[in-house]
């Protein structure tokens, strides 16, 4: 913890030195003072907080749709010789795409509103948690299914006791991909389409020329990914090496 506090400590130093040696101009890269100074006058206004929350819940419901499509639909393709040969080459065709690439057809599709950005997110994340849980799913070790099996499993708790257990590593791969590939979409939508949120934020600051705000709404975003692997992922990871035997003593 101390280490990773003195790095960024020494981050910022080196930043607010190379500002100070005039090497760009404040305008195009501001100092972390103007930066620190805009995060405040922000969260005076309430402005960032009120951007945060929208985007939050953008982000949440998206990924929670995109992450219980993904693992039932990774399931199915690994499980199923017939849909992986056919659905399955269409995710792996899909998953090519920018985020970016869905936001003309939601905005024809649902028009300008919080659904079009939702679809988004969701394709956004969909294909990465699908294609970590198949590959989770189809790597599990035959000899686990032909034990199960013996033992008189049934089809049902075959899934529930014997798959997504022994692929709980890809599983948790694909949440984390997921999350990061969600962030992206949600950014795009909110960059592209006029609405509150983060990505409104970024783009006014670079409409206004406020690279201080630009740098504050990046900060946010790095700070919310950096929380959420630390609270949720992290603690996730952890649990599961030490179910499967590879917490370090």
């Amino acid at each position: 913890m101390l280490r990773r506090a003195l790095f960024f400590m020494a981050l910022i130093a080196f930043w607010e030195i190379l500002c100070r040696l005039g090497i760009w101009e404040p305008t195009l890269f501001p100092s972390p003072w103007r930066v620190a100074q805009t995060l405040w006058r922000t969260l005076a206004d309430r402005s960032l907080l009120l951007a945060t929350g929208v985007s939050l819940r953008r982000i949440l419901v998206g990924y929670l749709l995109a992450q219980t499509l993904g693992v039932v639909l990774g399931v199915l393709l690994a499980r199923l010789r017939w849909l992986e040969e056919t659905v399955g080459s269409l995710v792996l065709g899909l998953q090519t795409l920018p985020s970016v690439c869905w936001l003309p057809l939601a905005l024809l599709w649902f028009g300008l509103n919080d659904r079009a950005i939702l679809f988004v997110v969701v394709m956004g994340a969909l294909l990465a948690v699908t294609v970590s849980v198949h590959d989770g799913v189809k790597n599990v070790p035959p000899v686990y299914l032909r034990a199960a099996r013996t033992m008189g499993t049934g089809p049902v708790a075959l899934y529930t006791e014997v798959l997504l257990p022994a692929s709980l590593p890809a599983i948790l791969t694909g949440a984390k991909l997921g999350w990061s590939f969600a962030w992206r979409s949600l950014m795009a939508g909110e960059l592209l389409f006029v609405s509150l949120g983060l990505g409104h934020m970024l783009m006014m600051g670079r409409e206004l020329a406020d690279m201080s705000q630009v740098v504050a709404v990046m900060l946010v975003i790095i700070l919310l990914g950096l929380l959420a692997d630390r609270a949720i992922f992290g603690v996730l990871a952890a649990r599961v090496r030490e179910r499967w035997g590879l917490a370090h003593p």
